[in-house]
């Protein structure tokens, strides 16, 4: 990519900005095990909003659906919200080179006042944040994405991806932006082949850096 040019960088947020995947899978792998019999059931939903687990896993059990409604807003407001290594540090070096910062998620309005509520700065680490009520299609679809370049009014070829969940990682290399990798919900062999770049996490990751990828 071309540094004279402005550019923006979209961050996914479970697994990306904060170490929140784990927790999920173990709530989510609960719910399959006591709701529809299966195992393992965390996975197959990362990346994925409430409503669309709903209309796909749960159509048909309204009084799970409200139970988990229920269960899951405990949950999150007892959630440890701990950023990724590095993360901080590299939002800021961004932000001092004058690229734009969108948080891109499917998690809803109420789940990330919980994250305002434990970590106030947030905010102002970025300059949008863009969670699942504002696009009609979720991850696997770019649509999240191209509404951030959109916002922006940065191209495809201008804008970042950071993503770690197999439908974000889809959805980001549709969009036509240039997709790096988090191994921390999968891992780097999993996603090997599904971004351009693969980190653990941001502890080496810079402004510099950025545009060498």
């Amino acid at each position: 990519m071309d540094a004279t040019k402005n550019i923006a960088v979209l961050f996914d947020f479970d697994g990306v900005i904060m170490d929140t995947e784990t927790q999920y899978t173990v709530f989510w792998n609960e719910q399959g095990r006591k709701y529809l019999g299966q195992e393992d059931f965390g996975r197959n939903i990362k990346g994925q909003t409430l409503l669309q687990i709903y209309e796909k896993y749960f159509s048909d059990k309204q009084e799970a659906q409200r139970q988990i409604n229920l269960d899951l807003n405990v949950f999150e407001k007892n959630m440890s919200y701990e950023y990724i290594p590095g993360v901080e540090a590299f939002m800021a070096d961004l932000r001092s080179h004058g690229v734009k910062i969108a948080v891109v998620t499917s998690s809803n309005e109420e789940k990330m006042q919980n994250v305002y509520n434990a970590h106030p700065e947030f905010k102002g680490m970025v300059d949008r944040i863009l969670t699942g009520e504002m696009f009609a299609r979720s991850k696997p679809a770019p649509d999240c994405f191209l509404l951030g370049m959109e916002i922006f009014h940065i191209s495809p070829e201008h804008t970042y991806v950071f993503e770690d969940s197999f439908h974000g990682l889809q959805a980001g290399n549709t969009s036509g932006a240039t997709v790096i990798g988090l191994a921390t919900t999968n891992s780097r062999e999993a996603i090997a082949g599904k971004a351009k770049y693969i980190i653990d996490d941001f502890a080496e990751m810079t402004y510099e850096k950025l545009l060498t990828i």
